[in-house]
């Protein structure tokens, strides 16, 4: 039975290296949570380490920039690894070809810069889809509208056998109080009308093998038993953590607050029939991470 906790350091001294999600627990799409940062502070003081695990289509790079805009502290966290960085390299090694039809927003163009990590990189073109040998997404082009528009085009794909490489598995975010669509549902459209899609973020393996390189690259050497996964997606933060055999910290006040009741803190019997629903169970729960 998942235990519900009041505070991270209830149980965090416990673990010596933390896998944390972004979006929901440490910010909101907009600015940071002051209880998240401090909370994540005092555990590095303590002497954690704390890696950023994030379906951010967003290289590293990029998504440390975003996070100092929202306010995240340089002292909250030690490294990052990002869906973004998973799926680019896949995409510079050829697993959807070198013509792509780009499905995302002009913010994330960085995603197609060059790569210098690999031998050999493809040289990757963007093109119309008539003429590309796969899809590259990272994100709705318009995250407010439905992505049923794009099924036209994804019959078209789907009868020509293109893979899909999705940078975000996300189905959803929320941006302050609005819902936004991720490349997550529109992967499934296009896995739903029997395409393939291929993904790099949580809850699949290659982003926890990331970070367990980046924990690596950092000189540390720490087993699974000893990290903690952290975040609100049932489906993603919480469903990969128990596929990895990594203990979980569900942040029941994110995607699934209502489903949850969560005030201050979830309402037990709610949160039970939620997992019981969903048939994942986390370690722990907590309303907000402080």
């Amino acid at each position: 039975m998942t235990r519900i906790v009041n505070s991270l350091s209830e149980i965090s001294d416990n673990y010596d290296a933390l896998f944390v999600d972004l979006w929901g627990c440490v910010h909101d799409g907009i600015k940071v949570y002051p209880a998240a940062n401090a909370a994540l502070t005092s555990y590095r003081n303590r002497g954690g380490t704390v890696v950023l695990v994030t379906n951010s289509p967003k290289p590293r790079i990029e998504v440390e920039k975003q996070i100092r805009l929202f306010g995240v502290a340089e002292g909250a966290w030690d490294i990052i690894a990002s869906s973004g960085d998973s799926a680019k390299v896949a995409m510079f090694e050829g697993v959807v070809g070198e013509h792509v039809f780009y499905i995302g927003h002009e913010r994330d163009l960085p995603f197609f810069e060059p790569l210098k990590l690999i031998e050999d990189p493809l040289t990757i073109k963007r093109v119309e889809l008539k003429y590309a040998q796969g899809i590259v997404c990272t994100g709705p082009f318009d995250p407010k509208e439905n992505p049923q528009k794009m099924l036209p085009q994804f019959l078209k794909a789907k009868e020509r056998g293109l893979r899909f490489l999705c940078a975000n598995p996300d189905i959803v975010v929320d941006r302050g109080d609005k819902r936004e669509w991720c490349a997550g549902a529109l992967a499934k459209i296009y896995t739903d009308l029997g395409g393939e899609s291929l993904y790099f973020g949580k809850p699949h393996s290659a982003i926890y093998n990331l970070a367990r390189r980046r924990l690596a690259s950092l000189g540390k050497t720490i087993s699974d038993a000893q990290i903690l996964a952290i975040g609100d997606g049932i489906h993603t933060d919480i469903q990969g953590a128990i596929g990895e055999n990594i203990d979980s910290l569900f942040i029941t006040g994110g995607l699934a607050m209502s489903e949850t009741k969560t005030l201050e803190q979830p309402d037990p019997d709610a949160l039970e029939r939620y997992f019981d629903a969903k048939n994942l169970h986390p370690t722990f729960a907590i309303g907000y991470l402080r």
